[in-house]
């Protein structure tokens, strides 16, 4: 039986970001100043700037007492067709989130603002898993916390990450994908690490460009449980799950008491409960006609190796608890 527990520590403060963002460093339309005041000007009070293959640190230039910035790279590895380098098969792309002051003295090295990491290349076929192992290598040897991103729209097969250790967190909603193509959902590859014993929190995320074919931004975010609006603080909290995931709904609290999961939301049409564990361990929870759901109780089976909550709205957004064991 899962013990009894909370799923989000009491007390403290919460506070909204988006994990995933790009700049004219790499292939945004806007500035990076202009991606960070935008953000700001919509209620959030952080955000990574993770531009593809480059390093930058932002946070002298524009934290302020109520917004910071994450130093951060979006790093890259792809198996090409061939040599042409003309197919693009599968890839990688992986964040590389500067970590505490503790994480970033204990590493041997330390990315400079501005510097590319060059992508990992690979041809024909690849051993998809030990090319992810050496680019998150890579990027903890930089003093980085390390998420994944986009499996589905990557392309990627379930043997390229299962047994991907050393991740804090996998995306499992990307808004820009999502709108791009319809390939942004990717909760399938977050439960297959989950059932394999893998301790991985679900982010979602705009992957933002300010593109101007579709929407991608404001559509996905973490809210992140700190004690201060700090790096420290904020990353901290990250690695240690003490957050949420979001593209709509507010999780106000959840936990386990008694044998009974149960959570806390704003007002939303359905609840589902996922678990690890034998066939037939899921439970969902409609609200009845004309109501919603502010809190939701479901009794565990004890045969349950994890449980999380995926919360919907009347408009069909989500909102995706971390996992309890």
């Amino acid at each position: 039986m899962i013990a009894d527990q909370l799923g989000l520590p009491e007390g403290g403060h919460r506070y909204k970001g988006n994990l995933h963002a790009h700049s004219t460093n790499s292939d945004g339309r806007l500035a990076p100043e202009a991606v960070v005041d935008d953000f700001r000007a919509h209620g959030y009070q952080f955000l990574c700037l993770s531009d593809h293959d480059v390093f930058t640190d932002y946070s002298a230039a524009f934290n302020t007492d109520d917004f910071i910035v994450l130093p951060g790279i979006e790093a890259s590895a792809y198996l090409y067709a061939d040599e042409t380098r003309a197919c693009r098969l599968r890839c990688h792309h992986m964040h590389g989130i500067l970590g505490t002051d503790e994480m970033v003295a204990a590493a041997p090295a330390r990315f400079a603002h501005g510097e590319r990491l060059e992508p990992l290349e690979r041809f024909g076929a690849w051993d998809g898993l030990a090319v992810a192992e050496e680019l998150r290598d890579e990027l903890a040897r930089r003093g980085c916390v390390v998420t994944y991103n986009h499996p589905v729209w990557s392309r990627i097969e379930p043997e390229d990450v299962l047994g991907l250790t050393g991740v804090f967190g996998i995306e499992v909603y990307n808004y820009d994908t999502e709108n791009e193509g319809g390939d942004g959902a990717d909760t399938v590859y977050w439960d297959l690490l989950l059932r394999h014993g893998e301790r991985i929190g679900g982010i979602a995320a705009d992957d933002s460009h300010h593109v101007t074919e579709f929407d991608d931004v404001f559509g996905g975010w973490v809210v992140v449980c700190a004690p201060e609006l700090t790096r420290n603080a904020v990353v901290g909290a990250l690695a240690a799950g003490e957050y949420y995931s979001s593209a709509g709904p507010e999780v106000r609290a959840f936990g386990v008491r008694d044998g009974v999961a149960w959570i806390e939301c704003s007002p939303c049409e359905r609840v589902n409960l996922v678990a690890g564990g034998p066939i037939g361990g899921n439970h969902t929870v409609i609200a009845p006609d004309g109501e919603l759901l502010e809190r939701v109780e479901i009794p565990l089976k004890g045969t349950e190796t994890y449980i999380r909550f995926e919360c919907a709205d009347e408009r069909g957004k989500k909102a995706w608890t971390n996992a309890l064991r």
